[in-house]
């Protein structure tokens, strides 16, 4: 199997080309693949298909191999894949996920693709939709026991579900103890990415995050999105405002706007190609 191995803001996925390439057990490819020790190394796997409703089509798969509904930090990548490598020479570019299709503008830097900005489309507030296990209406800034701890929480889904709790320091959370707490809470019946944020000032938030799957990542585009979302609604942020998100992997703009559309801006970088025997 023929891929390439890319990276936005360090959260890194093998991509294959899915026109070329026929993945018949992907969940058990993205679990070999995504080994840091026997495989390539990689949050996951992201395959890029044909699509009938848009111009490509993203399937994704986390390391444990269960199968994702979108990654924004994968969009910009795909992005930078399919026109680095002719496969459209446009930079207006449609995407069709399992969580809405996405629009990606391209910013092209000597015939190569560097950024993206992503339309992710509405934030979904809905409890019953995001889903969380509760008669809420909406799940912002409410209570929840973790461990003997009780953290505010405000839940918001870009395609996928998200848990966003303010700490007053992210760097000394014990991840990957209270990260999987979160990840399999019966509040979440399918499971949750947690993003632990500190707000620094209107426009600069920093941003932990245990993503469902695969554990801590050094970042996760829907992630920084609904922590965006999530600090406006609380009141720390402002709509139509350009917010960075400072990740372990580096930065995300984010913008939350009015109409309830978020946009992202972020880099898209490429790693390596290779092949490996399945």
């Amino acid at each position: 199997m023929k891929f390439s191995k890319m990276h936005g803001t360090g959260n890194d996925y093998v991509y294959v080309n899915g026109f070329e390439e026929q993945i018949e057990n992907p969940h058990e490819v993205a679990i070999k693949v995504s080994d840091r020790h026997f495989g390539i190394g990689a949050d996951g796997l992201i395959i890029i298909m044909p699509s009938e409703v848009a111009d490509f089509r993203m399937r994704m798969f986390n390391a444990d191999g269960s199968e994702g509904k979108m990654c924004g930090n994968g969009t910009r990548c795909i992005g930078k894949y399919v026109y680095d490598n002719k496969l459209t020479d446009k930079k207006v570019v449609t995407l069709e996920t399992l969580g809405g299709i996405k629009t990606l503008q391209l910013q092209v830097e000597a015939d190569k693709v560097v950024s993206a900005l992503v339309d992710m489309g509405e934030a979904i507030l809905s409890s019953s939709l995001i889903p969380v296990a509760s008669a809420l209406p909406e799940f912002i800034n409410q209570p929840l026991l973790i461990a003997n701890t009780e953290y505010k929480v405000t839940c918001v889904s870009m395609g996928n579900p998200h848990a966003i709790v303010y700490v007053a320091d992210v760097d000394a959370i014990e991840i990957e103890k209270v990260g999987p707490l979160f990840e399999n809470n019966a509040l979440f019946p399918e499971r949750i990415n947690t993003e632990f944020v500190r707000v620094i000032d209107a426009t600069n938030i920093q941003m932990r995050v245990w993503e469902r799957g695969s554990g801590e990542t050094l970042a996760c585009g829907t992630g920084a999105c609904a922590s965006v979302v999530a600090s406006v609604l609380n009141g720390f942020c402002a709509y139509d405002t350009p917010v960075r998100v400072h990740l372990r992997g580096g930065i995300l703009e984010i913008t939350y706007k009015k109409d309830g559309r978020v946009l992202m801006q972020g880099p898209a970088t490429h790693v390596f190609d290779g092949e490996i025997s399945l």
